[in-house]
C-alpha cells in the first residue's frame, strides 16, 4: 500500500404521544406552521469555517487535490458496513452532503540551529519525516441534524464490523488489511468518536493512522492522521481548534 494515496477527524431517541382533544373549543388557536428544516451549507459557506492559517500559527497548511478526493468517491470495501470508515479516511463524502472543504494540516517541523552538527542535522531530518500530517474534511447536510446524524451512525456502526479488518481498494490498488478499534473519546461537538486504524503494508509492517469525527448540528467533520514514520499522533490540537469554528 503506498501512504501517499490518503497524503498526496450516540443516543437513541424516544417520543412522547399526546391525547387529542376529541372537541377542541372554538377560541382554540390555529396550528403553528412549520418550522422549515435548515438548509446544509455550500462548499462556499464551508470553506469559510474550515482551519486557517491564523487558526494554528504553528502549522503547515496544503490542499487536498481534487485527483485525491475523487479517487475516494470511487474507493470500495470487501466489507459493506466499513464503506464508511474507507470514505472517511480518503475525505470522500459521507451520505449526500450539501456542501464539502478540505484541507491538510501538519506541525512546522522544529528549526535547526545552524551551528548544528550533521548529526542533528538529520535526526531533525528526520524527525520532520515523521510529522503527522492531518487531512480535515467539512461536510454539512438538509434538516436539523438528520442527514449529519445519519452520516455519523454509520460510522459509529461500523466499528464493531470493521474491528474484524476489512480490504479496501482506492484507484485501482488493492490496500493492506485494515483494522478499526476505539481510542479515547475527544469532548467536543454534539456527537463524537475516535478510531485507531492499522493497516498492513508491505513496506514497513503495520501503518497505524487515527480518525476522529465530530458532529455538531448539521455539520460533520472529519480528521484523520496519517504519518510517514508509520504511526501517527492523535491530532487533538487540530480537532479542538477546528470544532471552535463550528459554533
Amino acid at each position: 500500500m503506498s501512504l501517499a494515496l490518503f497524503t498526496s477527524g450516540c443516543g437513541g431517541s424516544g417520543s412522547v404521544a399526546e391525547k387529542a382533544d376529541p372537541k377542541p373549543s372554538a377560541s382554540a388557536s390555529a396550528p403553528t406552521p412549520a418550522v422549515p428544516a435548515a438548509k446544509g451549507k455550500t462548499d462556499a459557506e464551508l470553506a469559510g469555517m474550515i482551519l486557517v492559517q491564523a487558526d494554528l500559527p504553528d502549522h503547515l497548511f496544503k490542499a487536498v487535490s481534487e485527483k485525491d478526493v475523487e479517487a475516494g468517491k470511487h474507493a470500495v470495501s470487501d466489507v459493506p458496513d466499513c464503506l464508511p470508515v474507507l470514505q472517511a479516511m480518503a475525505a470522500a463524502p459521507i451520505g449526500s452532503p450539501t456542501g464539502a472543504a478540505r484541507i491538510t494540516v501538519a506541525a512546522k517541523p522544529k528549526p535547526v540551529a545552524k551551528d548544528a552538527s550533521e548529526e542533528d542535522k538529520q535526526l531533525a531530518a528526520r524527525n520532520a519525516l515523521g510529522t503527522t500530517a492531518t487531512v480535515v474534511s467539512l461536510y454539512s447536510y438538509d434538516g436539523d441534524g438528520d442527514g449529519a446524524q445519519r452520516a455519523f451512525r454509520s460510522l459509529f456502526d461500523a466499528g464493531l464490523p470493521c474491528e474484524k479488518g476489512f480490504v479496501p481498494t482506492v484507484a485501482g490498488e488493492e490496500l493492506g488489511d485494515t483494522t478499526v478499534r476505539p481510542f479515547t473519546k475527544v469532548e467536543v461537538g454534539d456527537e463524537n468518536l475516535t478510531y485507531t486504524l492499522a493497516m498492513a503494508d508491505e513496506e514497513i509492517g503495520r501503518i497505524s493512522t487515527e480518525l476522529v469525527v465530530v458532529r455538531k448540528a448539521n455539520t460533520l467533520a472529519v480528521f484523520h492522521a496519517q504519518s510517514m514514520s508509520g504511526t501517527a499522533d492523535h491530532p487533538k490540537s487540530v480537532v479542538e481548534a477546528q470544532a471552535g469554528k463550528l459554533g
